[in-house]
Formats: C-alpha cells, structure tokens, sequence
C-alpha cells in the first residue's frame, strides 16, 4: 500500500465476490482493522482458520499471514475495512500489538459502543471522499476508534482490568526491542537490562498481560518468522534456524515441533499442498 491511510466497506455483494475468489493467505506492509456489523467472518490467521459472528473487531498486525473470507448471514454481509501505516498513529501501535498478540479477533456486544464505531468509519469515510482528506483529523479518529475497542476488550476481559498504566508501557517497549531482536540468540535478561529491570518483574509483567514467559514470547515470535519463511522462501531448513538464532539444525526442529506439533519439513508440505 503506496498511501498512509484506507477505508472501504464490504457489502453483500463484494463478500458473494470474494467468497468465490479468496486471496490466498498472504502478508501486508501495513496494518489492518475489520470491523464486522453484518455477516461473518472466515478467517486464516495465526496459522489457523476461525470462523466469527458479528459484531467483531479484528485487527492484523503487519507481516501476519492471513486469509479473510467475509461471508453473508441472511442475506447481508456489512464490514468496515481500515489499512493504515504504523506511523500514522506511532503512539499507540505497540499497545495494539500488546492488545491483539495470539488474539487477533474478538467479539463484542451490540451496545452503544459499537454503533459509535460504526458512526466514527462513516466520519472517516466522508472525510477521505474529500479531494484532500486532512489526514490530522484520520489520526485523531483512528485513535480514538482504537481508544473505544481497548476500553470494549478491557470489559469482556477481567485479565486486563487490574494492568498498571507502568506494566503496559513496559511490555509495549519489550514487544518493541524484541521486533528489533528476535533474530539474534538472545535471552530474558537482555530484555531486562534494556529495560532497566530485573528478569523476573519483566517475567511477572509479560505472565500478567500475555500469559506467557519472556522467553515463550521470544520463541513464539521466531516461530512465527520461521513459519512465514518456510512457506515464502527456498531457504533449507537449517538456513532457517540459523537465520532465527538456532545454531543447530536438530535444536531448531525440536523446538518447532514442540510448539506447533509438527516438523518444520511437515508443516511446509502441509502449507505450500494447502496453498497450491
């Protein structure tokens, strides 16, 4: 995407299009928010296909494979579609990461919050039908949309209702040092002193927001790097690992299957049989 900003809607007629056509699973440089009104959603993603019920949000972090198939429900499919840069709103992009990792889609209620996110997609439809959309204004809109779904997914969630302004703003920071260095053979505690504290309150704050440990969110982030390799490059397998900081081949495939349960070789026949 050339621009720093789009919106579109999906009707009943584009999904029926796109039911008979779906893109294959794919990667996009830029991010993406879907919010379902009417229909559902079929969606690849994580490595694995969900299928949702409006009213949902979904948002899809750059570089993640996946395939959404909107799909009609009674006879009406109504989605709004958003894709934007990650420097059209910096300050808040590692909380939506934090906010949406392994948790790509969630439902919401049909309440007064989510007909004003309706309300503020048709704002910034009319705003970017203008021959020079004032891009300041979509910042603040797109801000406050994502400001609204936090403050929806904090009441359905009672894990993120106790999280300390200080514990989001740590693990956003981690989660942002980690995209620079995930590749490279590096542990807990190189986190931690980048952060200017201990392994163990970092292990603490990522438990309490992630459920995982630092170093499950090191590995799963490899893991998901090795994945989108193994099916869009011809790189062997060692190559792989080595890339991702597994210095031996046997190391890196024990890992790989203990956390996805199948063999990197297997899950690349599986996936290129699944796309071809």
């Amino acid at each position: 995407m050339e621009t720093l900003f789009k919106i579109y809607k999906i009707d009943t007629d584009e999904a029926l299009k796109i039911t008979k056509t779906p893109d294959e699973p794919h990667a996009h440089n830029f991010e993406e928010l879907i919010i379902g009104i009417k229909g559902r959603l079929k969606h690849f993603i994580d490595f694995k296909t969900v299928t949702i019920q409006t009213p949902f949000v979904s948002f899809v972090t750059k570089g993640k494979v996946h395939r959404a198939v909107p799909m009609v429900e009674n006879g009406v499919c109504d989605m709004w579609v958003l894709r934007f840069k990650s420097e059209l709103i910096p300050d808040i992009i590692f909380q939506l990461y934090a906010s949406f990792h392994n948790h790509s889609t969630f439902k919401i209620s049909e309440q007064n919050c989510f007909a004003r996110l309706d309300s503020i997609c048709e704002v910034i439809h009319h705003e970017m039908k203008h021959k020079n959309p004032d891009l300041s204004v979509i910042k603040h809109l797109l801000s406050a949309l994502f400001l609204m779904i936090e403050a929806e997914k904090n009441k359905t969630s009672s894990d993120t209702k106790n999280f300390s302004v200080t514990q989001n703003k740590t693990l956003y920071h981690f989660l942002k040092i980690l995209e620079e260095n995930y590749q490279r053979p590096l542990g807990a505690d190189f986190y931690a002193q980048k952060l200017f504290m201990s392994a163990r309150n970092l292990n603490l704050i990522s438990k309490n927001i992630l459920q995982q440990t630092v170093s499950e969110l090191i590995e799963t982030r490899k893991l998901i790097e090795a994945k989108n390799q193994l099916i869009h490059s011809d790189k062997n397998i060692s190559e792989i690992g080595y890339d991702l900081g597994f210095n031996e081949k046997a190391y890196f495939t024990n890992a790989f299957k203990k956390r996805t349960g199948q063999t990197p070789s297997n899950f690349r026949k599986e996936m290129r049989k699944l796309l071809s």
